[in-house]
């Protein structure tokens, strides 16, 4: 990074996240490269900047975190016979149209799915790509990540227990596991950037207890753990036929079963966790392993609300994720945002859990689920990653005047006006730098339309 300076003023909220200094009216940010320098009230900044943004009516906050994610799925949204069906049973439908998948299709869905990232206000995204069928390669959706500019954290995901060996996918779209073991190397010595402000990371992660061997399990922490900041991601307790399967198998909870596989600790975070007892709540704040929490996806596969707030309050690490866009059928940030506030509210009252506890998910739980702590805030040292949203638009009418913060999360879901990454601009009025999202949308759909043509319902 160069040393361009940037200045951010009067805004008319800044939203630092910070527990000290959260709120600061006529706000701004002065930034050196890709790292904030200052915070505070635009009086107290330079006055001069290489680039100076002027935020006047606007709500200046931390780019949003998604912690996870398959960009591929957004090519299978809404697909015939899989609309209205449980997850074993979506999931049967969808494999062998995830098996046409080519290298081009991964690209091109990646673009897309940041694309909409992006304009929601995410900042940095994972990514599980699991299934890896003719040519497709992590390497493909790096490149996408990196034309577009957002932070990304690329997931090495694997099945290898096809339905020969009892698992769930078809025997022709898993991997023999030496060689997703060899490949995991050559992704982490590829693309790993294991030090702050790193705009490409990557971590280990085998799909799910049903499509991947102990083993497999096993092999993959030891892989991992001898890398620097090298993480560890899985889903876990999705639904009740997961934990039927896993006590049918190996006699364990799935959550006690991650447990003995080795796969708790800091440097590991799983997906849903929605049918945990008390007591795995209690493994999961000891050993510091955090979750990715899916509202949309849990209510879209009616797989059921996780425990949110008991997480929290027992100071579980939790973080926001979209989930695949074909469980969700959108990647919207803040979509997702709201969702995580108004599921929680469904299933423990109004005051359960506010705005602010939703936002906080989303930026600093996030951050903090996977070992970023140099993101989720603004403040002097932290990432220059962040987004601003115009607060004279009609959905945020008569909600912004009085506070512009829980306007911007309780009106109908909106896209940003700005999106900076590690101090690039990447979305400017509204808009995608560089991405012609017409053609874009019209690659999307040729390949999405080949793909399911294949396989009709």
């Amino acid at each position: 990074m160069t040393d361009k300076t940037i200045l951010v003023k009067n805004a008319d909220l800044l939203l630092t996240m910070d527990p000290a200094r959260e709120r600061i009216p006529g706000g701004g940010m002065f930034i050196r490269g890709n790292v904030i320098e200052s915070v505070g009230p635009t009086d107290e900044l330079p006055g001069e900047a290489d680039k100076v943004i002027d935020a006047s009516g606007m709500l200046i906050m931390p780019g949003l975190i998604n912690i996870h994610h398959h960009l591929y799925q957004t090519l299978t949204r809404a697909l015939p016979g899989a609309q209205n069906a449980k997850l074993f049973d979506w999931l049967v439908r969808l494999y062998p149209v995830w098996g046409e998948l080519t290298d081009e299709a991964v690209y091109v869905s990646t673009r897309l799915g940041l694309a909409e990232l992006a304009l929601t206000g995410c900042t940095t995204s994972t990514d599980h790509l699991y299934i890896l069928p003719n040519d497709c390669k992590h390497d493909t959706e790096i490149r996408a990540a990196r034309e577009l500019g957002i932070r990304f954290h690329a997931t090495r995901g694997s099945m290898s227990r096809g339905e020969s060996k009892g698992g769930l996918p078809p025997d022709h779209v898993v991997e023999d596991e030496d060689a997703i073991l060899k490949d995991s190397q050559r992704v982490i010595e590829a693309f790993h950037d294991p030090e702050p402000y790193a705009m490409t990371r990557v971590a280990l992660a085998p799909c799910s207890p049903f499509s991947v061997t102990a083993d497999l399990m096993r092999e993959t922490t030891h892989l991992a753990r001898a890398y620097k900041n090298v993480m560890l991601h899985t889903h876990v307790a999705e639904t009740r036929d997961e934990e039927e399967y896993t006590l049918e198998k190996v006699g364990l909870r799935p959550a006690r079963y991650m447990e003995e596989l080795g796969w708790v600790g800091d440097d590991v975070w799983w997906v849903h966790c929605i049918w945990l007892t008390d007591d795995e709540v209690d493994l999961m704040a000891e050993t510091g392993t955090g979750v990715a929490h899916c509202p949309s996806s849990n209510m879209r596969l009616g797989s059921g609300i996780a425990p949110i707030i008991q997480m929290v309050e027992k100071g579980v690490k939790v973080g926001i994720g979209v989930d695949g866009s074909a469980s969700n059928d959108a990647g919207h940030m803040i979509m997702e945002t709201r969702n995580a506030l108004m599921l929680q509210r469904v299933a423990n009252g109004a005051e359960s859990f506010t705005v602010m506890d939703a936002l906080r998910l989303a930026t600093t739980g996030s951050a903090a689920a996977i070992n970023r702590p140099d993101l989720g805030r603004l403040g002097p040292g932290q990432a220059a990653d962040f987004i601003g949203v115009r607060l004279d638009r009609m959905e945020m009418a008569g909600g912004a005047v009085h506070d512009s913060a829980a306007a911007m999360l309780l009106s109908p879901p909106l896209t940003v006006d700005i999106n900076v990454v590690n101090g690039r601009e990447i979305v400017v009025d509204g808009k995608l730098v560089d991405v012609e999202v017409p053609e874009l949308v019209r690659e999307q759909n040729r390949i999405a339309k080949a793909m399911a043509e294949k396989h009709p319902a």
